[in-house]
């Protein structure tokens, strides 16, 4: 089956529908997948549901389709840095459902391996805890987390081969992973496509089982909050 396209809207075509559920990859500005989120700006697709980490900031990341009133919904941990996001949440234009980071990663993992819920303390006696159901595990309370199942996930590695198994860098490696796996259709841009069997099997971080469609591209670095001090005098 073929799996390489040529550009990131070939490789979105036929998925892309209103009102769908995205589940993004990204920690901060970190393993953002810019370009199929490019793609879906000029697709013009609306009322989405995001399920990622963050929404990036203004003008990168998510916030390019928050700019545009493209997203509905997003289910989210951090979301500090991006005052378009925090003008349309106050006004009531953007819904939000907070998620502790551990908890929607596990979210997304578990929707990827078939898991429908599970357990944990993290969130009780919190207004996360709200609506949820509670159980008692050995006199210690615990609420019931769903797990997630998107339309698709779009998310970004640092290599693939052609058959879809994915690599990625540093810190990338962080909720790209179970974005890619919790998806009906998973959509990667990587930085570079090597060969079939060139990469070493112990060096896979996610296996092509999980990635349907994969794209290549350069991609901008960037630095979230730069922090210097002024040199002191000699």
């Amino acid at each position: 089956m073929k799996k390489v396209y040529g550009s990131a809207s070939e490789a979105l075509d036929g998925l892309l529908f209103d009102g769908m559920f995205i589940a993004a990859g990204g920690f901060g500005l970190c393993g953002i997948p810019e370009l199929l989120l490019s793609a879906i700006k000029e697709a013009g697709t609306k009322d989405l549901t995001f399920a990622s980490n963050n929404a990036g900031v203004d003008d990168f990341g998510i916030g390019i389709l928050l700019q545009t009133r493209q997203v509905k919904k997003m289910i989210s941990s951090y979301v500090g840095e991006n005052a378009e996001f925090m003008r349309q949440y106050l006004s009531g234009e953007l819904e939000l459902e907070f998620n502790p980071q551990g908890t929607l990663a596990e979210r997304m993992r578990a929707g990827g391996c078939g898991i429908p819920g599970f357990y944990t303390k993290t969130g009780v006696g919190t207004v996360i805890a709200e609506g949820k159901e509670h159980k008692d595990f050995n006199g210690q309370t615990y609420i019931l987390e769903e797990g997630i199942v998107a339309d698709l996930s779009i998310v970004k590695a640092w290599k693939a081969d052609e058959t879809g198994n994915l690599v990625f860098r540093k810190t990338a490696r962080n909720f790209n992973p179970p974005a890619a796996m919790c998806g009906k259709t998973c959509v990667v841009e990587v930085e570079e496509i090597v060969p079939t069997g060139s990469l070493d099997p112990d060096h896979i971080h996610l296996p092509g089982i999980y990635v349907h469609r994969i794209i290549q591209g350069a991609h901008e670095n960037r630095i979230e909050k730069r922090t210097t001090r002024q040199r002191e005098d000699a």
